[in-house]
């Protein structure tokens, strides 16, 4: 079974390498067939070179420009993967790896299309978040289920599926912002996908790229557009 790992990036030079070295470490001992695909979301710190010239086979770099947001990046990273199952995590690795393992064992005793993490199964998925954060993720959370009825944490930046599953979703999604997640797991609800969830914590925490005030407005508009689209698509 051949495993893709895809990281969406965007001015990640200072821990791209250290990140490739684990998440590659990590793959190694769970499978001999895997890929790692960065996808460099139009950066300007010099990270495309870095990854270019990693010297790891098992690396593949995609990249376009200007910058689009996560959603393109993770849009490009999922239709350019070959794997027959298909991880996503973000360059800081705020989940760590080890939940790799728990994601393919789950695929693996379970007819799961999507295996997604969920901060809200456990009481220490947001134990390293700021109040702030924790604030404006429930908010969210709890916006999506109202508008979607959804059960999930659609923020949680740990997530896998199966190929088919993945280009059947990704086909079709066009949000680039931070609301992509909400789209993925929308049309994977109205594709009739099976979408499981297991508990994940934050392990490392670094300060979000995100503008909370600006980025929450924009998050908040996104959903009811994403809500529309899909809904008409699927008439």
């Amino acid at each position: 079974m051949k495993v893709s790992l895809v990281i969406p990036a965007y001015n990640e030079s200072k821990i791209v390498l250290d990140t490739l070295r684990t998440v590659s470490a990590k793959l190694a001992e769970l499978t001999e067939d895997y890929e790692v695909i960065l996808v460099d979301d139009g950066s300007t710190d010099g990270m495309a070179g870095l990854v270019r010239d990693c010297g790891d086979p098992h690396v593949r770099l995609e990249s376009y420009t200007p910058n689009h947001g996560k959603g393109r990046a993770v849009r490009v990273g999922m239709l350019a993967a070959r794997g027959d199952i298909v991880l996503c995590t973000d360059a800081d690795l705020a989940y760590g790896v080890d939940v790799f393992s728990v994601i393919l064992d789950h695929f693996a005793s379970s007819g799961a299309d999507l295996v997604i993490g969920s901060r809200r199964l456990n009481g220490e998925g947001y134990q390293n978040y700021p109040p702030l954060r924790i604030l404006m993720s429930k908010c969210f959370g709890l916006l999506s289920h109202m508008i979607s009825g959804l059960p999930y944490d659609t923020q949680c930046g740990i997530k896998g599926y199966r190929q088919a599953a993945s280009r059947q979703i990704f086909s079709r999604c066009t949000t680039d912002g931070f609301s992509f997640d909400f789209e993925v797991l929308m049309r994977a609800d109205r594709l009739g996908l099976k979408v499981e969830q297991i508990p994940v914590s934050v392990i490392n925490f670094r300060e979000s790229k995100v503008n909370v005030v600006k980025d929450s407005i924009r998050m908040f508009r996104d959903v009811f557009h994403i809500r529309r689209t899909v809904r008409k698509d699927s008439l």
